[in-house]
């Protein structure tokens, strides 16, 4: 087994100035040679400070004749002080392609999920692409998400096996479309994790959670890689809509790409202040999808969002089980409402609920956002997201209906306009079922406006207002569970988008 040594010092940190990434010293293998092939491997150490770059490469010159690349790494962990950063070293592979920002190289990518993976022409890990390993120089992808004060200290061990290449198959993906109910709504959850990327779940398992918890359709979005995307198609059925995406992973907050083409790999490589956010952006519309900043305002390293929304088609309101985070998201959301209306803009942010799930015992469906849509296909889908035509609720039990009327039988639901003059007299009415013990609330652009008695224990009620479109410009619902705390509001048991009120 070859061996070499690498550190990454503070000088060679100066020399490289602001560079998001860094290339070092890498390794080389013999040609396999007559009938000789035996395994080999070679093993790279080296140390990253404090200050690294975001992405280290380590080349790995790869001879003609290989039939499969395994890579093994680990990095040590010292113990840190409280509330300081330890140690978390992300890999992935780039072939000889190379790692050009677009991915063109990509192979794939495990962050921190997995201690080892291989790629072959008929097979991969999880996470990677199954393809010809070809001769040139690929690069071991080295993401230091978090280093301790003490350094990271690594060790990657890269192994060629030698033969006949095998065969790549071709990839089937899941139909868009699936048997709907023609106009009506429909149930999804659009950000969840399969074990390509840091899931624990098979996509046949996410899949039955899915239809366990009344979802009709739900979006494929592993951190980083495509490479779930030809898994899904023995999943779908008649009953369930999937939907292919990406969950984008930069150091400056997450996107889900939403019902992208099959196969569409989208790079996570940059941070806000190289501004090439809104390209990638513009590459998810063209691919098909829909750009959906999520959790914005979790307190995980690197999760906090920065790209602003002037991209987007959606925001991630609710994520997982609702917490304080999401609580921050819903105000800052409405803030973006009430700027929109006062400044006159026709355009506004629709909001979505999503699990973001990722194992036992995280719920798939918690929460779900509830979309009316002409039908059960990707296109009709992104329509009602695009267009606001939805709620978000806990659970399969939680339904909504929430419309505005006036004058003349005109009317109004979820996500539209009721055109009515700034004087004329109009209702909004919102029933619920399925909440009991909550409370619906009804939030225009100058708050909260008017709250209801406790849902009884059948779990219906109703609330009705009338008003006009003088004292509001918009109207949007909210059922919340009873407060824990006197100082904060309960948690959410469903939210709607907001009815637009006015000629506009």
């Amino acid at each position: 087994m070859g061996e070499d040594s690498h550190d990454i010092g503070r000088r060679a940190l100066l020399v490289t100035g602001a560079a998001t990434a860094l290339t070092v010293g890498g390794v080389t293998f013999a040609s396999a040679a007559g009938q000789d092939r035996t395994p080999q491997s070679r093993t790279i150490r080296g140390t990253l400070p404090t200050g690294s770059p975001d992405y280290v490469y380590v080349p790995v010159d790869v001879p003609p004749g290989v039939r499969e690349l395994r890579v093994s790494y680990s990095y040590d962990r010292p113990t840190v002080p409280t509330g300081t950063a330890g140690n978390a070293l992300d890999i992935g592979l780039f072939d000889e392609r190379g790692t050009g920002l677009g991915g063109r190289g990509f192979r794939g990518w495990s962050g921190g999920a997995r201690t080892e993976f291989f790629v072959r022409a008929d097979d991969a890990t999880p996470g990677y692409l199954p393809g010809p390993v070809r001769a040139g120089t690929w690069h071991v992808a080295l993401g230091p998400y978090t280093v301790a004060p003490q350094g990271l200290t690594y060790e990657v061990t890269v192994t060629l096996a030698f033969g006949e290449p095998g065969t790549t198959p071709t990839p089937v993906h899941p139909p868009e479309r699936a048997r709907g109910r023609g106009r009506d709504w429909y149930r999804g959850d659009c950000h969840l994790h399969s074990w390509y990327s840091d899931g624990r779940r098979t996509p046949a398992e996410i899949a039955a959670l899915a239809r366990a918890a009344g979802l009709d359709f739900l979006n494929s979005s592993d951190h980083n890689t495509h490479a779930a995307h030809p898994h899904w198609a023995e999943s779908a059925g008649d009953d369930l809509l999937i939907l292919l995406g990406e969950e984008i992973t930069t150091r400056n907050g997450h996107v889900v790409a939403l019902g992208t083409d099959p196969g569409t790999f989208v790079d996570w490589r940059y941070r806000a202040r190289d501004n090439r956010f809104g390209a990638y952006a513009r590459q998810i519309r063209r691919s098909g999808g829909l750009v959906v900043p999520a959790h914005p305002h979790a307190t995980c390293v690197g999760c906090g969002w920065k790209f602003g929304f002037g991209e987007a088609d959606a925001v991630e309101v609710w994520n997982g089980p609702y917490t304080p985070d999401d609580e921050v998201t819903l105000a800052e959301w409405d803030n973006l409402l009430v700027a929109a209306v006062r400044g006159g803009r026709a355009d506004w942010l629709p909001a979505m609920g999503n699990s973001d799930a990722h194992r036992d015992p995280d719920v798939v469906g918690l929460p779900q956002t509830v979309v009316l849509a002409d039908d059960l296909t990707r296109e009709a889908i992104q329509d009602g997201i695009r267009a606001g035509r939805s709620y978000v609720a806990e659970s399969k039990d939680v339904a909504l209906t929430f419309t505005a009327t006036g004058g003349r039988g005109l009317r109004a639901g979820i996500g539209e306009r009721l055109p009515v003059a700034s004087d004329a007299p109009l209702t909004v009415r919102l029933d619920v079922t399925g909440a009991p013990g909550c409370t619906a609330r009804l939030v225009t652009d100058e708050g909260v406006l008017l709250t209801g008695a406790p849902i009884p224990s059948d779990g219906a009620g109703s609330l009705e207002w009338r008003t006009t479109a003088g004292y509001a410009a918009y109207v949007r619902a909210e059922v919340r569970h009873q407060p824990t705390s006197p100082q904060l509001p309960g948690a959410l048991a469903a939210f709607t988008n907001p009815i637009f009120l006015g000629r506009g």
